[in-house]
């Protein structure tokens, strides 16, 4: 499928206008409030930026930890909360305190997460194989949800020859779920091989009704601008793109709205981002040491591309302080301008063709009962 896209489309959550059409993917322990504040910054406020995944049982108990993740800036709007879980009665209950406390604006359920330590008890993107769990769990988020538009992000399925997407975006659309996203990958793949951006055509073709976004493989604007014209699908989902490159949303911004070039940012003005990002956490978590120690995931993304020894590479990966890590950028050649093929893949890439499930989880898409509440236990968020 090949369409035109309209100058800079506007991707409709119930009330909520997204222009451009771009929303942020929950990536946990990334997309918490400093980094939504960079990706935002750098887009003018436009597009859609999720928290990290919350887990519904944590947030109904109002676990410490879950309840700081929950927080938006006063500039985020619409807030937007990513809810995990697979009892129905809790997700319903985590939906309602969200409308009755006013916590967001729109809430998004995800069902993607290949993580072992959760699809071996029958949870993320094992849980669209059991068709009535699925529904019931959508049916408690929306019959609760009362104005607030909720979507759902999900996989193709457990492996090529257990595939869910299309049932399950039929069940979504009876349920009155508001928009899907479709990673198109299956579990078994994790993030390994190649997005399947046919099967978003796909979906988009089964579920005309309610606005689909492609999720997979967009490390660029031109990605994105791609994916949709392929595959019509109604908006993108930036999640490993933007690791290390907030920017990005910037250049998504100018690549829908053909208003100018893209962002190549000097060694010496990604440096400045970095130490921003450092200062934010350090803010946000209210200790500067913890905020630079929670950073240091990120030095390798930030720098990838650029002529930076493993030693200072090491030297940044370790700092503890602000000033420490100020010290070792100055050492950097600064001047270095954008490197070439800078952009491309980053973050897991893994794929090892096999999902741990529960005993027998195959055998029945309509029997539920190997669905354990273990399953969010273990997960990001609390």
């Amino acid at each position: 499928m090949t369409t035109a896209l309209p100058l800079s489309p506007t991707l409709s959550i119930g009330p909520h206008s997204v222009q451009p059409p771009v929303v942020l993917a929950p990536m946990a322990g990334i997309t918490n409030a400093p980094f939504r504040t960079l990706c935002r910054e750098f887009s003018g406020g436009k597009g859609l930026f999720v928290s990290e995944m919350i887990t519904t049982r944590a947030l109904v108990e109002r676990n410490e930890k879950t309840m700081h993740l929950i927080h938006f800036d006063a500039a985020e709007t619409p807030r937007s909360i990513q809810l995990y879980g697979v009892d129905p009665v809790t997700v319903g209950k985590a939906v309602r305190m969200i409308v009755d406390e006013d916590l967001a604006d729109h809430i998004d359920l995800n069902f993607g997460c290949p993580v072992p330590k959760v699809t071996r008890k029958g949870g993320g993107s094992a849980l669209p194989y059991k068709r009535p769990l699925l529904r019931a769990i959508l049916n408690e988020a929306v019959s609760n949800a009362g104005e607030l538009p909720v979507t759902m992000k999900m996989r193709k399925g457990i492996n090529d020859d257990h595939l869910t997407y299309l049932d399950a975006g039929r069940i979504a659309v009876e349920e009155g779920v508001t928009a899907i996203a479709l990673h198109g990958r299956t579990a078994a793949q994790h993030y390994g091989g190649t997005a399947d951006w046919d099967a978003i055509a796909r979906l988009k073709e089964h579920v005309p009704e309610i606005p689909v976004l492609g999720n997979g493989d967009i490390w660029s604007a031109d990605d994105a601008l791609r994916m949709m014209r392929e595959t019509g699908c109604d908006g993108v989902v930036v999640g490993r793109g933007c690791l290390g490159r907030p920017w990005l949303f910037g250049d998504l911004v100018a690549g829908f709205e053909g208003t100018g070039a893209y962002a190549a940012p000097t060694l010496r003005e990604v440096a400045a981002v970095m130490r921003r990002h450092a200062e934010l956490l350090g803010e946000w978590i209210g200790d500067e040491a913890r905020g630079v120690i929670d950073f240091r995931k990120h030095v390798a993304w930030y720098l990838k591309g650029f002529s930076v020894g493993s030693e200072m590479r090491k030297k940044l990966a370790i700092s503890s302080s602000l000033d420490e890590m100020d010290a070792h950028l100055s050492e950097l050649n600064l001047d270095q301008a954008w490197p070439e093929g800078a952009d491309g893949p980053r973050g897991r890439s893994s794929g090892n063709g096999r999902v741990v499930l529960p005993d027998g989880w195959l055998k029945d898409p309509y029997d539920c009962s190997g669905v354990s509440v273990e399953a969010e236990l273990d997960t990001s968020g609390g």
